[in-house]
């Protein structure tokens, strides 16, 4: 394992008031001497926390069992608002393709995957990337483009009429508006050159609803981009790996596969 700071020093945005804390990531190389996929990780905690030990290192050992590399993203939460957990996310795949020789990484095998709001957070990496910024070191100019992004029972939407009210208020602070709830829901950032989603959610999660799920992979369908869909009838939210909840326990392996037909064709 190797533990990476995302910025030298203070990162973009810090404020001394929210603590002292920096964001990093640990990344867990592949096996193998090949260069490999990653994927980075984003652990869900409403933006209030980061669940780590369910939805952070236990995804890296499956995918590390895979023959894939994995970054857990320790990213800011509040009091820090939009766009610091971004910047943050940004950053992180800006860093994997950065040092993807170093590390052993397949620079245009990169996605990401993400939980509850880790998920919504998938869904921004998704979504608001570019090829690299005109200025700031030579991590910032590296692109932060990926070509998966596996959004798992996600606040993907922030409408107030389906969302999780705790996340959105949390990403938003103090422009908690239903005009910019509405320009950071997933289902209405859809571009063009979007990555391929594998989305799973459960119908009966009553923190965040399966509407949200719905609503992304329909919005994905209607322009003719690539999803899959996968709704489980049963399920509390926050399952993780699902290992307790027979209804749910094949995502991994029908993510895994996924992320083959992707990466391994």
């Amino acid at each position: 394992m190797i533990k990476y700071q995302l910025w030298e020093g203070n990162a973009p945005g810090f404020d001394p008031a929210c603590g002292d804390f920096q964001p990093f990531m640990e990344i867990f190389p592949a096996p193998g001497n090949e260069p490999a996929p990653c994927i980075v990780i984003f652990p869900g905690g409403a933006y209030a926390f980061v669940s780590l030990e369910n939805e952070g290192y236990p995804i890296a050992e499956l995918v590390n069992g895979h023959g894939y590399a994995a970054a857990v993203v320790h990213y800011r939460v509040a009091p820090y608002a939009y766009p610091t957990p971004v910047l943050d996310a940004q950053r992180a795949v800006r860093a994997v393709r950065y040092h993807a020789k170093e590390w052993g990484i397949d620079p245009d095998r990169i996605g990401t995957i993400g939980f509850s709001a880790g998920g919504h957070l998938c869904c921004m990496s998704a979504l608001l990337f570019d090829d690299g910024l005109p200025a700031g070191d030579a991590i910032d100019r590296t692109s932060c483009r990926i070509s998966t992004a596996a959004p798992c029972y996600a606040v993907s939407s922030l409408d107030s009429a389906i969302t999780h009210m705790g996340t959105r208020e949390n990403f938003l602070g103090a422009e908690n508006t239903d005009a910019r709830a509405a320009a950071f829901s997933a289902e209405n950032m859809l571009r063009d050159d979007a990555p391929a989603f594998f989305i799973w959610h459960t119908a009966t999660d009553d923190a965040v609803p399966v509407a949200c799920a719905l609503r992304l992979a329909d919005a994905l369908i209607r322009r003719r981009l690539s999803c899959e869909l996968l709704i489980y009838p049963e399920g509390r939210h926050g399952l993780g790996l699902a290992q307790d909840e027979p209804l749910a326990d094949g995502w991994p392996d029908a993510y895994l596969r996924w992320l083959d037909e992707q990466y391994r064709k």
